[in-house]
């Protein structure tokens, strides 16, 4: 671990980077937002992506993993790539290690230069960053750490002794303590102005960052009685956040990292009020529908069209919602089990029916002038594989989609998972063409 001090690379300190004034961005190729819509170089840029959360770890210890990877998912039309930039390390039975940082100002200079090749790769391959600095979830450790560096006390997600939504409610303290805010603010200010030691290029100024975004699905609480007396101090964490970003980059985009309405306690005045800061640029959606009882994993063939049915409701209500707010959506996150159990070998069938429905979702919005400009989904395993038979991640076993807490294979697309590969690709090429005349 090394000292915050000798990873700023030339940036300034969080104190003089918020009290310099924003300077105007340059012109250059960098994904700004015209309404509803982003745009690159002039010309609409809606993506195909995916989330491949642990970048960063493959960036440090496995290089030409990360270069196969990449070189997979750029087959597969995928251009945009949801990385996890901040890990904070505490007693949280299941967050990742190594974390990014501690409890003190010591850092690991290992990670950060994982994030630096990780990104340095991706301008390589012309692909976009979204680049999320912290989480609401323990898998990483989060806010919850945040909270124990200051309170010295923490509650494990899944604990019997605190069943839900007792984590969410303890986790959504965060945004009403000053001191957990302000050592998030202090990581904030840190990498949103590095400067990349590979392409010696400081981020505010890389063209390969598409997005800084505040937290992985920030939740106000975990029921609206909870939420309510927390509402004041859960706005004023993404404006102030957002805030410190935009003083440092004026030159990428920044947004919530929201679930949607069941991150904001299935409010709809909450998700409004939170996307219509002005410094939240575009807003965001995950859809899981296992994870949400909307369909059940063991019974697949009965369960899946009354999932479909939510899906499509909860779509049709963020694309209102992005709407009403004016600004462009993402479905940056978007999960379905495999037919039978975690393993490669086991079939897609109903997740590729689900992919479809998604992909569909955002290609109607595209042509009809929609909001919705783009989608991740969760997640890229690629040449991962589970190491044991049980499924579990052990620590030190090959990093896959699937968090070290969760079975390993439960979520993420393999590599073999050719079908699902070929519905991404196609994917692709008709976003790529929608809106070009037709040739005769």
């Amino acid at each position: 671990m090394t000292s915050r001090r000798g990873i700023l690379a030339g940036a300034a300190g969080l104190a003089a980077a918020t009290a310099l004034p924003a300077r105007a961005a340059p012109p250059g190729p960098f994904v700004r937002r015209s309404g509803t819509r982003f745009v690159l170089g002039g010309k609409p840029y809606r993506f195909v992506g995916a989330n491949i959360w642990y970048g960063a770890w493959l960036g440090a210890n496995d290089r030409p993993r990360l270069a196969r990877e990449l070189d997979a998912l750029a087959a597969s039309g995928v251009t945009n790539l949801r990385i996890l930039a901040g890990a904070e390390e505490g007693p949280l039975k299941n967050s990742v290690k190594p974390g990014f940082r501690g409890k003190g100002s010591d850092w690991n200079p290992a990670l950060l230069d994982g994030l630096d090749w990780a990104l340095a790769e991706l301008g390589k391959r012309g692909m976009k960053a979204v680049l999320y600095l912290t989480n609401f979830w323990e898998w990483s450790g989060g806010m919850s750490s945040y909270l124990w560096y200051d309170t010295g006390s923490y509650i494990d997600m899944g604990d019997p002794a605190h069943p839900w939504p007792a984590f969410a409610n303890a986790a959504s303290r965060f945004y009403g303590n000053r001191n957990a805010v302000k050592l998030y603010h202090d990581w904030v200010g840190a990498i949103v102005g590095r400067t990349n030691g590979v392409t010696g290029l400081p981020y505010r100024d890389d063209p390969t960052i598409m997005a800084w975004q505040l937290c992985n699905e920030p939740r106000p609480g975990g029921t609206p009685e909870d939420a309510a007396p927390k509402l004041a101090s859960f706005y004023s964490w993404i404006r102030d956040t957002a805030r410190l970003i935009k003083s440092i980059d004026p030159n990428h985009l920044v947004s919530t990292g929201s679930e949607g309405l069941k991150g904001t306690v299935e409010s709809g005045d909450i998700y409004r009020i939170s996307h219509a800061i002005p410094e939240i640029d575009y807003a965001t959606a995950h859809i899981w529908p296992l994870n949400w009882s909307w369909i059940d994993a063991r019974d697949l063939a009965r369960t899946a069209a009354a999932g479909e049915a939510k899906v499509r409701e909860y779509l049709d209500q963020h694309r209102a919602l992005a709407s009403q707010i004016g600004k462009p959506l993402v479905i940056e996150e978007f999960g379905y089990p495999r037919d039978a159990g975690y393993a490669a070998e086991a079939t897609t069938v109903y997740r590729d029916r689900y992919y479809r429905q998604v992909f569909a979702a955002v290609e109607d919005s595209v042509r009809t002038g929609g909001p919705v400009q783009g989608s991740n989904f969760w997640a890229w395993n690629g040449a991962g594989r589970a190491a044991h038979g049980d499924h579990r991640y052990r620590h030190g076993d090959p990093l896959l989609g699937d968090p070290p807490h969760e079975p390993q294979g439960w979520y993420g697309v393999y590599d073999s998972d050719a079908s699902t590969r070929a519905l991404v690709a196609e994917h692709a090429r008709t976003l790529a063409t929608i809106g070009e005349p037709v040739a005769r």
